[in-house]
């Protein structure tokens, strides 16, 4: 694999752990009755390509998920992100 694929696999994999981690944060925020993530801020992080850490997060810390809003498009973006790297690898990476 060339350099640019590792590059980009660590970009993702770092997007999908700062998202994952606004929404737990976010969860342990509500529980304590602090300040909270505003939802822009968890969108942003799931729209730049932290669509897996965003769905996981709503999964395992069970937060957002009362918020249609959050349980349609979440997946959407994450399945919208899969499909748009898909793309990129069949069309540029491995022709």
């Amino acid at each position: 694999m060339t350099t640019a694929v590792w590059i980009l696999a660590a970009a993702l994999a770092a997007l999908n752990i700062l998202s994952f981690c606004l929404m737990a944060y976010d969860k342990q925020c509500a529980r304590r009755g602090k300040w909270r993530v505003p939802e822009k801020t968890l969108f942003l992080a799931a729209g730049l390509f932290g669509g897996l850490g965003g769905v996981l997060g709503m999964v395992l810390c069970r937060h957002k998920t009362r918020h249609w809003y959050f349980r349609i498009f979440f997946p959407m973006m994450l399945i919208a992100q899969i499909a748009l790297l898909v793309f990129i690898y069949m069309t540029w990476i491995a022709p």
